[in-house]
């Protein structure tokens, strides 16, 4: 069982983090950090005009599992909106903790972390990237905003 939650696909994915380090001028960014394991997370993002990720870095110091998730986010998130990432985040929230059937779309590559939910103990790292990458884009996303009414009351 261990096997598999170590898999060749897994680690590969964890050797092979996209879009690592810092954005210089990013629209929000977002900190999470695992406290069973002390995994952490940082996320950059930028937001077009139309609320999706334009630009997308991250600062990963987790376990091969949160790296891999890290990974499939870091591929596929550019383009992606709020609601596209919240339904990720929450589809693997369900595969982990309860009989949730894996992401769907540009996401669907997580189906190779089902083994984690035998691991209770894994999952908050896990999910630590698609929580931060929520958070961030949700804070550009309202700054964006706010922006923009701002200037229209003007």
């Amino acid at each position: 069982m261990i096997d598999d939650l170590y898999s060749g696909k897994i680690l590969g994915l964890a050797a092979n983090l996209p879009r690592a380090g810092r954005l210089a001028a990013p629209d929000a960014s977002s900190e999470k950090i695992a406290k069973l394991c002390g995994s952490r997370i940082v996320v950059d993002v930028t937001v077009s005009d139309d609320g999706r990720v334009a630009d997308f870095a991250q600062e990963v110091a987790a376990c091969a599992l949160g790296q891999a998730a890290a990974a499939i986010l870091g591929a596929q998130v550019i383009g992606a909106d709020l609601k596209e990432i919240e339904l990720a985040r929450d589809a693997l929230r369900a595969m982990l903790k309860a009989d949730g059937s894996p992401p769907a779309g540009r996401f669907s590559e997580l189906a190779v972390l089902q083994p984690v939910k035998a691991y209770p103990a894994r999952h908050a790292s896990t999910l630590l990237a698609f929580e931060a990458a929520v958070e961030a884009v949700t804070l550009a996303t309202t700054l964006a905003q706010a922006r923009t009414s701002r200037a229209g009351a003007a």
